[in-house]
């Protein structure tokens, strides 16, 4: 018996992940959403995304996507999953391959958002229509989003020192406790300070840039940077002496 051909249209959807300080200026793990402008989810919130053009490539769309939502260039983007259940969509059949990208976050003049408190990060605008959301408390979302968005965040996870997540959403820049507050932002978790910073300094991926954060009532902490030549790995935060 002949099988009738299918017809599938192929997205692309892009979990943009930023770090953003909310009201008690704890950062937190932050995703870009946009509203549904049409049926169906109507005015939900979902992942952006773009259709899939014939003569394009997968990770060209991913980027282009990201580009569209957040200011600054992207700091790391890589494929996630095909996302392809028979009833994902209700108007017909939809493939979405999946990718996950790290944006550093910036204030309107430029500067990334250290220290300073957002009065609530859930909303937070970036741009036309695309808002910042934590990552692990997000709107109702559209279609398999959510599974989507839990499978974005389980792999930043589990690639963290790999990702280089503090070069890419740290300024040039940092202390040692700000790096620590991404890991923590990421991982959901605390990290235990001393052990961070015994496995960060042993790591040999930073150096010291000879400044001091100054503005704190206590001794000034030292600035450093990542080395030219290292900064695409981070030490591991979750290993065996770095858990509290």
């Amino acid at each position: 018996m002949p099988v009738a051909e299918a017809r599938v249209s192929v997205a692309v959807s892009t979990a943009v992940f930023g770090v953003r300080p909310d009201a008690h200026g704890v950062p937190r793990l932050c995703v870009a959403l946009v509203p549904r402008m049409r049926e169906p989810f109507l005015d939900r919130w979902a992942l952006p995304g773009a259709w899939l053009g014939a003569d394009e490539e997968l990770a060209d769309v991913a980027a282009r996507v990201a580009a569209e939502c957040v200011p600054g260039p992207v700091r790391r983007l890589e494929q996630l999953a095909a996302f392809g259940a028979v009833d994902r969509s209700p108007t017909g059949r939809v493939l979405t391959v999946a990718h996950w990208a790290l944006s550093r976050a910036l204030d309107d003049d430029g500067a990334t958002p250290a220290s300073r408190p957002d009065p609530d990060v859930a909303g937070l605008p970036i741009g036309v229509h695309v808002r910042w959301h934590r990552a692990d408390a997000p709107p109702a979302l559209a279609f398999d989003h959510a599974q989507i968005l839990a499978a974005a965040v389980a792999r930043l996870r589990a690639d963290l020192p790999r990702a280089g997540v503090g070069h890419a959403l740290l300024g040039p820049s940092f202390t040692l406790a700000e790096l620590r507050a991404v890991h923590e932002a990421v991982l959901g978790r605390g990290l235990d300070a001393a052990n961070f910073r015994r496995a960060t300094l042993a790591a040999g991926t930073l150096e010291e840039t000879g400044e001091v954060r100054g503005g704190t009532p206590h001794r000034p902490p030292k600035l450093y940077r990542y080395r030219p030549a290292g900064p695409g790995t981070d030490p591991d935060p979750a290993g065996p002496d770095a858990r509290r």
